[in-house]
């Protein structure tokens, strides 16, 4: 089993930035990769970027290019999202996810609310 547990989460404005925070236990040595997902007000999850702990790759939600950038920390078990020039509409429950190679996200955190205000 993989725990994760999401921070760095808060009321911030319009063009404000934050850095939220997945911080990784139990079996990480597992982990092949780890997503960040969000869900606003209403609306269903969805994909916000994700990045493979074998530093193959980043990928991102097309509409979030460019704001967001997915990163990690092997050593502290941590994998980052810095969330800049943040607007109204990032406002959403954002989880973080993990899979093993060749499986899709089985294991999820609890969610970190980010508030983002005009």
């Amino acid at each position: 089993q993989v725990q994760l547990v999401e921070s760095g989460g808060g009321l911030v404005q319009a063009g404000d930035s934050l850095r939220l925070s997945c911080a990784a236990s139990g079996r990480t040595a597992s982990v092949y990769g780890v997503g960040w997902f969000r869900r606003a007000p209403g609306k269903e999850r969805e994909f916000v970027a994700a990045i493979t702990l074998n530093g193959v790759g980043t990928f991102y939600t097309d509409s979030l290019k460019g704001r967001f950038t997915i990163s990690s920390d092997n050593a502290k078990n941590t994998v980052y999202l810095q969330m800049n020039s943040l607007k109204p509409e990032d406002t959403a429950v954002y989880y973080c996810a993990a899979r093993e190679a060749e499986r899709q996200y089985d294991y999820w955190g609890q969610g970190t609310q980010v508030i983002v205000s005009s």
